[in-house]
Parts: C-alpha cells; sequence; structure tokens
C-alpha cells in the first residue's frame, strides 16, 4: 500500500506538470496570436509591488521615476522604472478615491472621484503644502482622468460616468492653475454616437466610452484617452477630432487605469492587478 500510494502521488505530480505544461503552451500560442493582431505593440512590461495593486494613475516625474497614486490612499508613490522599486512617497491626504494624477514641473495634482483636486507643491521635497479645490462635478459623474497641459497651463478632466450637462457628449474640460476655477464650457465634446463607437454602443449612452485616465502627446497635442472598463483607446486630435479607436485585449491590459507620456513621446500605461499582478506597460500604436 505504501509503495501504491507514492505511485499514485508521483503520477498525479506528473499530470498536473503536463497540465501546466500544456497550459504554458497555451498561453504563449494565445499571446502570439493576439499580439499578431493587435493594433499595439508591447515595448516593456513592469510588474509593480503589491502596495500598486490598486494603481489608478500615473505621471511622468523625469527618465526614471512615475509618480503612481492607488485608489485607496492619499499617497504618491514615486516609482523608478530602472530598479524597479518604489523610491520615495508622499502623504498628501487621508484614506479616499484617488483616481488621477497630473505634474507642473515640482507640483502635484490629485483628483478624488467626487470631483475634488488637491494640490501639492514641492511633491519630491521634504517640505510639501497641501491644498485643496473643488470642481462642479460630484460622485455621480465618476472623475477618474486627469493631465496638465504645458502650453495652457490648464488641468483637463472628463467624466467616467455621466457628464455635466449631456448624455450624449462627455466633455473635456479645463481648470486653469492660476485661478482653480472650472471653466463652464468644454473645450472638446467626445460625441457617445460616433461611429467610431458603433460596436460599443450602450442603451444608455454615457456607458459607451468610460474615460479612466487622459495624456497629451508632447508633440502632436493629440487626447489619449484610455477605457478600463472596456479596454480600449481613443486618440483625438488637439481640436477635438477623432484619429483612432484601439481595443486593448484583456490579456494584457486587464484593468487600464493610467496613462503618461515622457517627454519624447513614450507611452505608458498602468493596469490595476484585477487577478493578477499590477503592471505599466510601455507602448507604441501602429
Amino acid at each position: 500500500m505504501k509503495y501504491l500510494a507514492h505511485y499514485v502521488i508521483i503520477g498525479a505530480l506528473c499530470f498536473s506538470g503536463i497540465l501546466s505544461y500544456a497550459f504554458y503552451k497555451k498561453s504563449i500560442s494565445e499571446e502570439k496570436e493576439i499580439l499578431e493582431n493587435a493594433t499595439y505593440n508591447l515595448v516593456k512590461t513592469w510588474e509593480l509591488p503589491e502596495l500598486l495593486n490598486e494603481v489608478s494613475g500615473i505621471a511622468w516625474v523625469n527618465d526614471s521615476i512615475l509618480a503612481c497614486i492607488q485608489d485607496e490612499e492619499g499617497v504618491i508613490y514615486n516609482y523608478n522604472l530602472k530598479t524597479e522599486e518604489i523610491v520615495f512617497d508622499v502623504q498628501f491626504s487621508e484614506a479616499g478615491d484617488y483616481e488621477g494624477v497630473a505634474l507642473n514641473d515640482t507640483d502635484a495634482y490629485v483628483l478624488r472621484s467626487d470631483g475634488r483636486i488637491y494640490e501639492v507643491l514641492n511633491f519630491m521635497s521634504d517640505s510639501i503644502s497641501v491644498s485643496h479645490f473643488d470642481t462642479p462635478f460630484n460622485e455621480d459623474n465618476n472623475l477618474e482622468s486627469l493631465t496638465y497641459n504645458p502650453k495652457t497651463k490648464n488641468l483637463i478632466t472628463v467624466s467616467k460616468d455621466e457628464d455635466l450637462k449631456e448624455k450624449n457628449f462627455k466633455g473635456l474640460y479645463e481648470i486653469p492653475i492660476a485661478t482653480k476655477i472650472q471653466k463652464n464650457s468644454p473645450v472638446i465634446k467626445i460625441d457617445m454616437n460616433a461611429e467610431a463607437f458603433a460596436s460599443f454602443q450602450k442603451k444608455q449612452a454615457e456607458k459607451t466610452f468610460n474615460p479612466s485616465d487622459i495624456a497629451i502627446h508632447p508633440k502632436s497635442g493629440d487626447y489619449y484617452i484610455v477605457d478600463g472598463k472596456n479596454p480600449k483607446l481613443l486618440i483625438l486630435s488637439a481640436n477635438g477630432t477623432f484619429k483612432d479607436l484601439h481595443q486593448l485585449n484583456k490579456f494584457h491590459f486587464a484593468q487600464p487605469e493610467g496613462i503618461t507620456f515622457s517627454p519624447d513621446g513614450k507611452l505608458y500605461i498602468a493596469n490595476e492587478a484585477a487577478n493578477g499582478v499590477a503592471t505599466i506597460m510601455e507602448v507604441t500604436f501602429d
């Protein structure tokens, strides 16, 4: 009986190994097929520490650092792409639902989902100064997107759910850094009934496209807006014209929640862990 049990265990381990190998081969095959049909290329992937499993926004600091936030803590985590670790963190507020981060030189701006924005002056120093201001948005709009336009010196945001005024459109709204008062009219309107969204159309128009973050290309001025709910990337020209809509496969983009550019135009997308591990990916598009 002792020998029989021994062989049963060995047999079970062998069978498990065969299954694991088969799954591994299938995964490689699936990834190859997905990449062959994708309109994007994965340049490099970083696996984030567990602390950033809920990563919800990223912003470019310098050639090795990305500022990251997660949607549970009032902390900016500075992640080093070269050493692949968090090298510095800054607590700016209590726990809350923080969804977007934007930088203006040494100052950081963090967006809470109910529309409140925290200004963290000199966020990389030992002596930060924190204040906050509110926008006309609230929790029903569910804000997740924030970026800074250095040409206009304005912050830009767009709602994930309902817009402030219309259900068939979602507006990109500007907030001047100088006044911190959001402009009443959007600078750009995204038409939820646009032909580009035809295959994603929902009965409730505002559910057709759900922005989870926004970034501005440093050279073209194009807007890159990522949707984490049904992973895709919308590219608009600086004047709001539709340029491209890329579907992002969940095999790579389980839940894209953050997006940013380096000054030379390299694009980075951050994914929440979902059922795996949180990642940052350098991506190019065809």
